[in-house]
């Protein structure tokens, strides 16, 4: 997978529906600071209704974003994605509009049984996937671990640059909905997250986060996003721009994690001890080799203090 592709280039994955008219501008002359990845909804964030004036106004961006891509060679633009309504809508865009400057699909509610259909779709463009793991079906470590064996075995195992963890479809599959100042981890998404990391980043597969949808109180994003980067999640589902700076200042790495890192990839030593923590090279290796991942795309945190944590010399990948 291209390095432009690395699911650690994601950072905060920004939704925005298909209806807005100012999606060129945000992809092509950076009107958005920092947005690594954006999704183009044409599912949940778009109206039954609203659809058909949601797929002109695509029409128009992909043409929009093909003639740049074509006429100026600009491609160091935020990774572009579209979230069809289903695999039936996944098949028009893939027959009927220019998908040339599009890096993937988000596939909604996927699952088991909707993987050939959405190959068929897929497999013989250079578009890539990012699966929404969002139906009742997710609640079942059976299911899920066929899932992930599936995937593995598929060629569209290549394809995968990460998959998206749907909280609020997963909360609603419970009748549930997150509590304002609570963390998803508070809730039974606490235990969802933790099987899918054991069930799918056992198998290398990278995951996201969920939205937070509380967009104004930074305590529980704070909260949620340190839970995140120790759960192993690369990125995290925005719905506003205000969002994308703090996950991603989340995502940076501290000096004293980069430290241990270096330590433990480069030692002799079976065990040895760094700033009061033990090291085991033998067992902490992958992780080590994830931060320094991390620390290449984000670039380090310069110091802590009581209103967290401040940017210091992050390093953008687009």
């Amino acid at each position: 997978m291209k390095k432009r592709l690395s699911p650690w280039n994601l950072g905060a994955t920004l939704y925005m529906p298909a209806t807005r008219k100012d999606i060129a501008d945000a992809v092509t002359q950076d009107k958005i600071p920092g947005l690594r990845s954006l999704v183009i909804c044409l599912e949940d964030a778009v109206s039954e209704e609203d659809i058909p004036a949601a797929l002109k106004n695509l029409e128009q961006l992909l043409h929009k974003l093909s003639a740049c891509m074509r006429n100026q060679g600009k491609t160091d633009w935020p990774l572009v994605f579209i979230r069809p309504r289903h695999a039936e809508m996944g098949k028009r865009l893939k027959e009927h509009y220019d998908l040339s400057a599009i890096d993937g699909f988000v596939l909604p509610k996927f699952t088991l049984s909707a993987l050939a259909e959405w190959w068929d779709i897929i497999g013989g463009t250079h578009l890539h996937m990012m699966p929404t793991l969002e139906t009742e079906d997710v609640f079942d470590v059976v299911q899920m671990r066929e899932l992930a064996n599936h995937l593995i075995a598929h060629p569209c195992h290549e394809r995968i640059i990460a998959l998206r963890i749907g909280g609020n479809d997963l909360m609603n599959v419970v009748s549930l909905r997150r509590p304002r100042d609570l963390t998803l981890y508070d809730s039974p998404m606490g235990y969802v997250i933790k099987m899918l990391v054991s069930v799918f980043g056992t198998r290398d597969f990278a995951l996201t986060a969920p939205v937070c949808e509380h967009i104004d109180d930074q305590a529980v994003m704070a909260r949620e996003l340190a839970l995140d980067m120790a759960h192993g999640l690369v990125g995290k589902t925005a719905i506003h721009p205000r969002q994308i700076e703090i996950i991603q200042s989340a995502l940076m790495v501290t000096q004293s994690e980069h430290s241990d890192a270096l330590r433990i990839l480069n030692s002799s030593q079976a065990v040895f001890k760094s700033q009061g923590v033990m090291c085991e090279p033998a067992t902490h290796r992958r992780w080590a080799a994830a931060i320094l991942d991390r620390a290449r795309f984000y670039g380090l945190h310069s110091e802590q203090n009581a209103e967290g944590i401040r940017l210091f010399n992050a390093t953008q990948h687009h």
